[in-house]
């Protein structure tokens, strides 16, 4: 094993941090594919699909914002103890009311909101925590492996899941999850390390805060150009991933165990691309490396939406899975590196927000889509404005490329 990852790992908080998330991590997989296949279930709609999916993430495109700046004026590791315990409440909740035979189409919505709710506030932390507990020159390494472990269980979840639905039901996959956010909260009152050190913040407002977050990612061509490539795939190609229950059951005509196997493919290939990343353990070239995975992203996706059947279409969400990981994990890579600590929460609360935000407003536009165009022409006219996206960013990787992969060198300016 490399010795930046034996490093990063040997680090007791961050093992604690990643080793407790890790049961949290598949069971939530786990209860992805069990919320998606019981919304199809119930409805057997595309829309619907889009909702269950637009109430998950779409709070982000609100909060996110106000969630970083609370972060970067408190713990981080007050808040996401606090909000994990919250999402072991929604996860018993979901439990219960699905073996009582109480919920329904309506209630599953209300209970994806409540984690759309919290988890901004959740995520503007988490992403506050890894760099407080590893040394900054660590920074690339820990997060590849932390997201490196996140999508192995991409893999292992659905696989479980697969399994489990036949046997249990959905009911199964909601308990696994409810076990597994109380591991993650247990471990996260484990974690002892002094909190971030925070500017005073006497007389300005959040909403002031939050002005100042935006004006920093608008003016630092380091961040903005990647930012608005991530934007552009979150909302228009990775909501594929929340309409695969759609293409299980009416494309493929595979059920929920195909619906398994395509879950599972796309997270063995973002595993693998993680790994690749952590191993690599440098920001010279991940530039380029993120052009690439958007590329490979607009292909893989055009080949899995011409797939003859779910076999050949788990070969291209596994390519879709590595090139999407690739391109998501070397941004927040980038841009962690190079991020003076007051201004990370906010500006890693907009990474937040486009990764879970943005993709509502594509899987609501493309489940309304698909209702009329179908599934498969939807998400083609995506990838052909994706590939124009792309062509139209190439001449600005150069310039990009020289102030992402340089690191900071004032804190708190921007860099133009």
């Amino acid at each position: 094993m490399p010795l930046h990852l034996t490093r990063v790992f040997a680090n007791r908080n961050y093992a604690w941090f990643v080793g407790g998330g890790s049961p949290a991590y598949v069971t939530s997989w786990m209860q992805r594919v069990g919320v998606g296949w019981l919304a199809w279930e119930l409805t057997h709609s595309p829309l619907w699909l889009g909702i269950v999916a637009a109430a998950d993430l779409a709070p982000m495109l609100i909060l996110s914002p106000f969630a970083g700046a609370y972060s970067d004026r408190s713990n981080p590791v007050k808040i996401i103890r606090r909000t994990e315990s919250l999402l072991f409440v929604q996860n018993l909740l979901l439990f219960v009311t699905m073996i009582t035979g109480t919920l329904n189409i309506t209630l599953l919505v209300a209970l994806s909101l409540w984690s759309g709710l919290v988890y901004p506030f959740h995520q503007a932390a988490r992403h506050s925590v890894v760099p407080a507990i590893v040394p900054r020159s660590d920074f690339a390494t820990a997060i590849a492996l932390d997201s490196a472990i996140f999508q192995v269980s991409r893999f292992i979840g659905p696989s479980i899941a697969a399994i489990m639905i036949p046997l249990f039901g959905v009911a199964g996959c909601f308990f696994s999850h409810t076990v597994g956010t109380a591991i993650y909260v247990f471990a996260l009152f484990r974690l002892d390390f002094p909190p971030p050190k925070r500017e005073p913040r006497e007389g300005r407002s959040i909403l002031t805060d939050t002005k100042e977050g935006l004006a920093y990612v608008a003016r630092d061509i380091g961040i903005w150009p990647l930012f608005m490539l991530l934007s552009v795939a979150s909302i228009l190609l990775r909501p594929i991933q929340d309409m695969l229950p759609g293409f299980a059951g009416q494309v493929f005509d595979a059920g929920a165990v195909g619906l398994a196997w395509l879950t599972s493919s796309m997270g063995i290939g973002a595993a693998i691309s993680a790994v690749w990343i952590a191993s690599r353990g440098k920001l010279k070239g991940l530039t380029l490396v993120v052009y690439a995975g958007f590329l490979g992203l607009i292909l893989s996706s055009f080949a899995f939406l011409i797939s003859p059947n779910v076999w050949i279409g788990t070969i291209f969400t596994g390519l879709s899975g590595f090139t999407l990981n690739t391109m998501s994990t070397s941004i927040q890579a980038l841009v962690q590196s190079s991020m003076p600590d007051n201004y990370r929460g906010r500006v890693m609360a907009l990474y937040g927000m486009i990764w879970r935000g943005a993709t509502a407003i594509g899987a609501l536009a493309a489940g309304v889509a698909a209702e009329k165009l179908g599934l498969q022409l939807t998400f083609e006219i995506a990838s052909g404005i994706c590939l124009i996206v792309w062509l139209a960013a190439l001449p600005l990787r150069h310039k990009v490329a020289h102030v992402a992969e340089r690191g900071r060198e004032a804190p708190g300016s921007p860099r133009s």
